[in-house]
């Protein structure tokens, strides 16, 4: 199974936390309140962030005006990425999911210097950005092309090739998504998301408790583990 954000062994919330570093001692945590936006698409895009704590929510808007999410992201994870590749206007939009989401900022200045510093630590940004490419152009895919079922079944079959772990014969998933998120990230509704896990409990697919997945080893949904 790949652990995305711990690459190689770099820890990158041990790496990037600016409390880390001399040069942000103090006064370098920003805090947002739930539905507050963190930036809008076309600000200048000047630093990458760090989730400290809460959720972060990645979105745009296609031209009739729906919302499509790209991803959610907690503690531990970075966003804001694409300026380390030279894009200067943000592409897309930020919102808090919590109250609080508090950030570390950092320069992309800085950003560079670690990377140079770093190689293990630039190999993990890296494959972070070419992973979460690949994640959203598989997600725009499934949105276009395949049903709610479909796609909620790929993002738990992906969960669970990312953070499961085996234990008496079955497959223990982790996980922070509300099953709002669940329901942003696939294109659909909350009641939706919840009558469809009721529908794959019954059919014995997998059970769930609120922050846990449990599959069967053997579970078609795993076969990637």
């Amino acid at each position: 199974m790949s652990q995305v954000w711990y690459l190689e062994k770099v820890d990158l919330y041990e790496v990037l936390c600016p409390h880390k570093l001399k040069q942000y001692e103090s006064n370098h945590f920003e805090e947002y309140g739930k539905g507050e936006f963190i930036y809008f698409r076309d600000d200048l895009a000047k630093s990458v962030y760090l989730v400290s704590k809460g959720k972060v929510k990645l979105l745009y808007y296609t031209e009739s005006g729906e919302e499509v999410v790209k991803a959610v992201l907690t503690k531990g994870e970075i966003f804001g990425e694409m300026a380390l590749l030279g894009e200067e206007k943000r592409s897309d939009f930020a919102v808090s999911l919590s109250d609080p989401a508090v950030l570390c900022p950092l320069q992309v200045e800085t950003m560079y210097d670690l990377m140079r510093d770093n190689q293990c630590f630039n190999l993990a940004i890296h494959k972070i950005i070419g992973l979460r490419m690949k994640k959203l152009e598989r997600r725009l895919e499934l949105l276009f092309f395949k049903d709610v079922k479909t796609r909620l079944l790929d993002f738990i079959s992906e969960l669970a090739e990312e953070k499961g772990r085996e234990e008496n014969g079955k497959i223990l998933v982790d996980h922070f998504y509300t099953h709002k998120d669940m329901a942003d990230l696939t294109g659909s509704r909350r009641e939706t998301i919840t009558a469809l896990l009721n529908e794959l409990k019954e059919e014995g697919l997998l059970d769930y408790r609120r922050h846990l997945l449990i599959l069967e080893k053997n579970n078609s949904l795993v076969n990637k583990v």
